[in-house]
C-alpha cells in the first residue's frame, strides 16, 4: 500500500519579482488567465479521494478555479518570514543585507524571527508523512515555497537543495510512497 500525493503550485499573485514573503494577495489577473489555460490539463487531480488546500489566498483561489473543492490545510502555510512578511527580499536585502546572508547560507537560522527553512521542511514533510496511507491519490494547491520544501522532504536531500527547485505557478509535483519512504514519480497526469 503507499499514497500518490500530487502537488499545484498556487497561480500567481504578482510578478515574480514583486513576490513578498508571506503573500496573502488574491490572484492577480495573470493569475486567473493561467488557471483558465492550464486548467484542462489539471482537471484529471480531480479524482483524487483527498483534495487540500494552503491558507494563502491564492492557493484557495486556485483549488476552487480547478474545481477541487479543497479542504483547507494550516500545515500547507507558506514559511513564517517573522518580521519580513510582507516584504520582497530585495527590501530585505537592502535592511539587512547580513540577516538575509545568514539566512541562505545556514538552514536553522532565522533571522527574521520566524520559521527556519529546516523548521518550515520538516513542518511541511511532517504533513507529507501522516496522509492517510491506500491505494488513494492526494491533491493539494500550494504556495511554490512548499512545494519546493515537500521535494527536498521526500527525496531527503540537504537543505540548501531548497534554494537550487525553480517551482513555477500552475506547475505539478507528484510523489508516491509511504511516510519517510517517498520517491518523485514522473510522467502524465493521471486520466
Amino acid at each position: 500500500m503507499s499514497v500518490r500525493v500530487s502537488l499545484v503550485a498556487a497561480a500567481r499573485s504578482s510578478a515574480l519579482l514583486a513576490e513578498r514573503f508571506d503573500d496573502d494577495r488574491p490572484l492577480d489577473h495573470a493569475g486567473w488567465r493561467e488557471v483558465q489555460l492550464a486548467a484542462h490539463t489539471l482537471v484529471p487531480l480531480n479524482v483524487a479521494e483527498l483534495r487540500y488546500c494552503s491558507p494563502a489566498p491564492r492557493s484557495r483561489a486556485t483549488g476552487d478555479a480547478l474545481g477541487f473543492a479543497p479542504l483547507l490545510q494550516p500545515a500547507l502555510r507558506d514559511c513564517d518570514m517573522g518580521r519580513w512578511r510582507g516584504m520582497t527580499l530585495s527590501e530585505v536585502a537592502a535592511r539587512e543585507p547580513a540577516a538575509v546572508d545568514a539566512w541562505l547560507a545556514d538552514p536553522r537560522s532565522a533571522p527574521h524571527g520566524g520559521e527556519s527553512l529546516l523548521g518550515f521542511i520538516t513542518r511541511v514533510g511532517g504533513w507529507l508523512d501522516t496522509r492517510p496511507v491506500s491505494e488513494g491519490a492526494v491533491v493539494a494547491v500550494a504556495e511554490p515555497a512548499v512545494v519546493r520544501a515537500v521535494l527536498v522532504y521526500a527525496l531527503k536531500a540537504p537543505p540548501s537543495t531548497y534554494w537550487n527547485v525553480d517551482v513555477r505557478p500552475l506547475s505539478t509535483l507528484t510523489i508516491t510512497g509511504l511516510p519517510g519512504r517517498w520517491s518523485l514519480s514522473l510522467g502524465a497526469l493521471p486520466g
